[in-house]
């Protein structure tokens, strides 16, 4: 049977990408005991599996790492289910793509609403078949900590046609006012009406803190347009006031990112050990965004929920420019 997905707003693409900021430049070298799992590094591998489009053969890229983020719709720290399910949906889920080549990382964002074939996990977590499901649903087949994350993972790698993902993280929600507040806040200029929400939001200019900050990127409902055109470029306008914001930490205290990155470490979950973030952080930090990009679809409103479907020609081809090369 299928599940009923939790009609919640979303956690946005922007707040996960400020969390991968945080720990690219963490230091994680230092760290040597927190949430995330410890372990040797183990050097990523990626399909050997051609494929071909309109004659033309094209081979899985060998100059990536891909790391897959997750904004996990739940409150306080991560604590594990006392069972193979769990009420923890992601509502981000994005692929960070890391191009050694040309020293760029782009962003593949990923609907929540996307309908799939979702692995479900039964009695002792072991498989028990697929439904076809929106991709929010993958994260709360499991105990809510690892073994979620890889239900996700194998879901996201199915729909992309089985491309590699070398690793992953994930961050519960309320991580968000802690990165904002790290910073002393965020400042940004309003120009929806955030009046029927939070009266704290006034048009104009306004400096962020606490839940604001969550209510600013998050929510929709009720906010100007409550389009999600209008809710990116919020997203845009606090990326641009954080990082201000957190360049003049940094500027100020050498370890203050490192300090960050302890207070949120109960909030997360990955397959990385220390030694592996070290190891991406010594590799990538100084690669320069490129593009964020979304698969094209249409949104169909379902018995209940919302449903996404995706363009397949759209992202086929999607997939060959981001993770393949040709032959």
């Amino acid at each position: 049977m299928k599940k009923q997905r939790k009609n919640k707003p979303l956690i946005l693409l922007i707040s996960i990408l400020i969390l991968v900021i945080v720990v690219l430049y963490s230091g994680l070298q230092f760290l040597e005991s927190t949430v995330l799992n410890k372990g040797e590094i183990v050097e990523p591998t990626t399909a050997s599996k051609t494929v071909t489009s309109e004659g033309v053969s094209y081979f899985p890229r060998q100059d990536i790492t891909v790391l897959m983020i997750l904004g996990i719709d739940e409150r306080g720290p991560v604590v594990a289910s006392d069972s193979y399910n769990n009420e923890g949906e992601c509502d981000v889920v994005m692929l960070a793509i890391f191009d050694e080549t040309a020293e760029t990382f782009h962003v593949l964002a990923l609907n929540r609403d996307t309908m799939m074939e979702v692995p479900n996990l039964g009695l002792g977590g072991k498989y028990a078949g697929s439904f076809v499901e929106q991709l929010a649903l993958s994260h709360t087949y499991g105990t809510g900590m690892e073994d979620s994350c890889e239900n996700t993972r194998k879901a996201v790698s199915d729909f992309l046609g089985g491309i590699h993902i070398d690793y992953y993280l994930s961050m519960n929600m309320d991580a968000i006012p802690i990165l904002n507040d790290a910073v002393g806040g965020v400042t940004v200029t309003v120009e929806d009406d955030f009046g029927y929400v939070d009266s704290g939001i006034p048009m104009g200019e306004v400096h962020l803190m606490g839940e604001q900050a969550l209510t600013f990127v998050q929510i929709r409902k009720d906010v100007g347009t409550q389009l999600n055109i209008s809710r990116m470029e919020r997203q845009r306008a606090y990326m641009n006031g954080y990082m201000e914001a957190l360049n003049k930490k940094q500027s100020q205290s050498a370890g203050f990112v490192l300090d960050v990155y302890e207070h949120i470490s109960p909030y997360i979950v990955s397959d990385c050990s220390a030694n592996t973030l070290s190891n991406l952080v010594s590799r990538f930090s100084s690669y320069t965004m490129g593009e964020i990009v979304s698969p094209k679809g249409e949104n169909v409103m379902g018995e209940e929920f919302m449903e996404f479907y995706v363009d397949e020609d759209a992202l086929n081809e999607l997939v060959l420019k981001l993770f393949y090369t040709e032959k």
